[in-house]
């Protein structure tokens, strides 16, 4: 009798254990693309991924019984050029608002705010995309930030155009900040948060002064995830935005805020 009940109970253990593991196959893997080189948003450190955007998404997938996540670095122009192809299903670096993105992608809940800055040579502080008039700078093509200059030249064509220098992805944040110490170009325009962290860790002679302008919408400042504009990235981006608001009312993101920033920059919406 006792060896028929062992019996059951080790059979009901390994349908139990294979069901499980049957169900384990069953998650969508969600595959996030980074080009791990926006710190403290996202980077590695010894082959690891860090950075706010990182736990904030492990954040978001923990414990979940439909996905999986798994992060994959690849060059800032190939994110979206890998989501447009299906490759990835939700994208994480430090992502802006702009009209152009919203025609092809759908946003997450905000998950931080930062504010717009410009980084320029020690002693030098320029508060206005007017002040830097004439001065050159280096960008990503298609990125949030060349298309707030690109917009300004074109609306103030009475006066010098900012000299935008379009620069290879792989050319790195701190390499174009190392480039306005070494007199190659006069200023760089990113958020504030990032600056400010690359600096201190390089150790440069730069000074960092927030842009006083109103560059664009409401929405300026604000950070997101972008996932494909199609049914599957509908119902992603419903998950995602429960879990965002979920994090945002228990305090992890305002926790992860003060890990990354040194400062609460979490925000609870992108609402006016």
């Amino acid at each position: 009798m006792r060896l028929k009940q062992l019996f059951v109970l080790i059979t009901s253990l390994v349908l139990v254990l294979s069901a499980s593991s049957v169900y384990a196959d069953q998650k969508k893997t969600i595959v996030v693309p980074t080009d791990s080189d926006t710190k403290p948003f996202t980077y590695k450190e010894n082959g690891k991924f860090k950075g706010y955007d990182i736990d904030v998404v492990k954040a978001i997938f923990k414990d979940s019984k439909r996905y999986k996540v798994t992060f994959k670095t690849v060059s800032f122009s190939s994110i979206l050029t890998g989501v447009d192809a299906g490759r990835y299903q939700l994208a994480a670096n430090d992502f802006n608002y702009n009209e152009e993105r919203a025609e092809k992608y759908l946003f997450s809940e905000p998950i931080s705010k930062s504010n717009y800055a410009i980084a320029a040579k020690k002693g030098t502080s320029f508060d206005s995309l007017e002040a830097v008039s004439g001065k050159s700078v280096e960008v990503y093509s298609g990125s949030n930030y060349a298309q707030i200059l690109e917009n300004w030249n074109e609306k103030h064509s009475d006066k010098k155009p900012i000299a935008i220098r379009y620069v290879a992805n792989t050319v790195t944040l701190p390499q174009r900040l190392q480039n306005i110490e070494n007199g190659k170009v006069d200023f760089l325009i990113y958020d504030a948060i990032s600056l400010k962290t690359v600096i201190a860790d390089q150790g440069l002679s730069l000074d960092v002064t927030d842009v006083e302008d109103k560059l664009g919408t409401y929405k300026d400042g604000l950070e997101y995830l972008l996932l494909p504009k199609d049914e599957e990235g509908e119902t992603l981006q419903t998950y995602v935005n429960k879990r965002i608001k979920t994090l945002q009312e228990n305090g992890t993101l305002s926790k992860l805020s003060q890990k990354h920033f040194g400062g609460d920059f979490s925000t609870t919406s992108d609402k006016q």
